[in-house]
């Protein structure tokens, strides 16, 4: 089979999907980013998106250096310096010397940083649940299999993209 062949096949089988099993995904992932949208205007004053972004990676994958937060953001370095620059202005992230590489800067969460993106997540996991409060137990644990099947068939890992991640994972 040919690559051409194989991707007929598969827009055929995508089309033999109802359109209202696809319309339903659709409205609740609408709604999954309207709450994730509300969480960063509500810290939209203290923290741009990108760096909430950096908050997040480092939140989930632990210390950083100005490189890899280059590479997540996908910039150019020095504007991934200007933005951690602010975060330590205003007291979110800390830089250290790398224990591995004294040339290198590790970019850290304060308390201060961690309260931010806890307060974010919790917001989002708080806005979720509310939703979840108006479905019988019956059709939440019914809801909860189909995400996880969901999510499984995806076949992606989790983001660490602070506008998008629902739930840190550490």
């Amino acid at each position: 089979m040919t690559n051409s062949e194989g991707a007929e096949q598969t827009a055929g089988a995508r089309t033999a999907l109802g359109g209202s099993e696809v319309d339903a995904v659709v409205r609740a992932a609408n709604v999954l980013l309207r709450v994730a949208a509300r969480s960063v205007a509500e810290v939209e004053d203290v923290v741009t998106t990108p760096q909430l972004r950096v908050l997040v990676l480092i939140a989930n994958r632990g210390p950083q250096n100005l490189g890899a937060v280059a590479v997540e953001l996908r910039v150019h370095p020095s504007n991934a310096t200007r933005t951690c620059d602010r975060l330590v202005q205003a007291g979110l992230i800390e830089r250290g010397e790398d224990p591995q590489d004294r040339r290198l800067s590790r970019l850290v969460l304060t308390a201060k940083g961690t309260q931010l993106v806890e307060q974010v997540m919790s917001h989002r996991r708080e806005a979720i649940a509310a939703v979840l409060e108006h479905l019988t137990p019956q059709t939440r644990k019914s809801l909860t299999e189909a995400m996880d099947a969901f999510a499984q068939a995806s076949g992606e890992a989790e983001t660490d993209d602070g506008r998008f991640a629902l739930t840190l994972h550490r």
